[in-house]
Formats: C-alpha cells, structure tokens, sequence
C-alpha cells in the first residue's frame, strides 16, 4: 500500500491494527504511520466504512427516515444519532452519484423523454427535471427553483454531457421553454415530438421520487433537496433490473442482480 503522505511505495506493514480493524503500515521513506483508511474521505471515521455504505444504502433505497435508518442499525449493535445519519449522507452520498454518473457516460440511447415534477422544498414548490431514454434508462435529472428557460437550457447542457452526444428526438409536453432550449443546447437538427400520450412513459416514472418524497413530508433545505434527488435517481437506475422496455427478468434473476450490483457498488464507495 502506497504512503498517503509522501505517495511512497516503500511501506511495511506492521503487527497491529486499529480498534475497527484496519491494518497499520509504517513508510520508510517520511517513518509516518497509517492504516487502510487514512488519506480516505472516510479517515477518522468511529464505526466501519462497510456500514457508512449499508446506512447510506438504506437510507437511499428504501423508504426510510433518518431515525429509522438509527434505529435499525441499533439491532446490529451500532448506536447513533439520526443526526450522524444526516450527516453522513450530505458527506458520502455524493460518491455514490458521482461514480455511477461516470458509468454511464456515452451508454444512453438517442431517443429522450423529458417533463418535470413537482418537488416541494421548505414549503415552496421547486420542479425535478428528468429525462429518461426509450429504454427507461436515467438520462440526467436536476432540481431547480424556476421553471424558465435558463433552467431548460443547463438541464440540457447537463444532460449532454452524460450522454455525450445529442438526441435524434427529444419528447416533452410542449412547454414554451423547450423548443429554444432543444433547438440552442442540443441543436436545430434534433427532432422536438410534443406529445402528452408518449410523455405517459417519463410521467409514470416520477413515480419513484414521489413515492419516496411523501412520506419525507418535504425537504427543509433546497441544497439537500437537490443532493438527494440527484443521488436517488442514480441508485434507482443502477438497481433498476431491466434495461429495455418489456424485458422479463425473473425473480431469482433480480436477486441475483441486485446481490452483483450491492457488492460492485460496495466497492466503488470503498475505493473513492
């Protein structure tokens, strides 16, 4: 293991490990000692990386709050506050996002349904744009306070960059702030279809954010509203078992999908 001090590979491992269980190293080169998570967002740190990753899992993937997600990992025998929770959330979830926005990059199809929704935020209603491809597939989303055009055109610009090209077609339900955006962001030869039939599709799939946004009865803050949107949609398009419309995947397969994907995403957060 390279020195996170001098970057030395010039290391040895020592006879001990901390109180979580890291191995200690000492560098020969600047005599400095560290263990496994030093150098890590994660240094310092009282209870295990492997459960940081298992509560923010929780907390993004399931309905629950940040008291339950405490009082849940209290059974395990780990005592925290809800506020620790919070935390580690504002602090950690922002890897998950990062690392799965990156692979996606370049692996969207060139057909875009985009609309937004509601999203209330200490009282005062913002609006999530999302957009999803033909498939289903995630394309980008992003809470804003206003729904003009300047919010149109970064959602686009934003979404360009994941998918590091444009669309042949983008479908929405005909706001008055798309077909400039469309036309300045992505450009005059992509096809604009307004439609409130074939928008049905991305419609159906704010179902997600709001199934998991009523039982939070709002968000208190409009940064952390939009850090948890963010992070939301990410897990719940790369837990998502299908990947084309109609695809039947069956019940052991799902498990077994979901099992690979919690282990790979375990370690992308270890390794950030």
């Amino acid at each position: 293991m390279n020195c996170p001090h001098c970057n030395s590979t010039h290391t040895t491992q020592l006879g001990r490990t901390t109180e979580l269980g890291y191995r200690v190293f000492r560098c020969r080169e600047c005599k400095s000692s560290f263990n496994e998570r030093t150098g890590t967002p994660f240094n310092f740190l009282e209870v295990p990386t492997d459960i940081v990753f298992q509560v923010l899992l929780c907390r993004l993937r399931y309905k629950m709050s940040f008291r339950d997600v405490a009082e849940f990992f209290l059974l395990r025998g780990f005592e925290f506050t809800h506020e620790t929770v919070r935390d580690w959330e504002a602090r950690f979830a922002v890897i998950f996002a990062n690392q799965l926005r990156a692979k996606r990059k370049g692996k969207v199809s060139d057909s875009w349904y985009v609309d937004e929704t509601y999203i209330r935020v200490k009282g005062k209603w913002c609006y999530l744009y999302r957009a999803i491809d033909r498939d289903g597939n995630l394309v980008d989303s992003m809470l804003s306070e206003k729904r003009d055009m300047e919010a149109a055109q970064v959602f686009f610009t934003e979404a360009i960059r994941v998918a590091q090209k444009p669309p042949e077609r983008v479908t929405t339900d005909g706001h008055t702030a798309y077909p400039r955006a469309i036309a300045e962001v992505l450009g005059a030869e992509v096809e604009h279809r307004v439609s409130d039939c074939l928008t049905n599709r991305i419609e159906q799939d704010h179902r997600g954010i709001k199934q998991r946004y009523y039982p939070m009865l709002g968000f208190g803050a409009f940064g952390s509203a939009k850090r948890y949107c963010l992070c939301f949609d990410e897990i719940r398009n790369y837990f998502r078992p299908r990947r084309r419309m109609r695809e039947f995947v069956s019940l052991s397969q799902r498990r077994d999908l979901f099992v690979n994907r919690v282990q790979q995403l375990r370690s992308i957060f270890q390794a950030a």
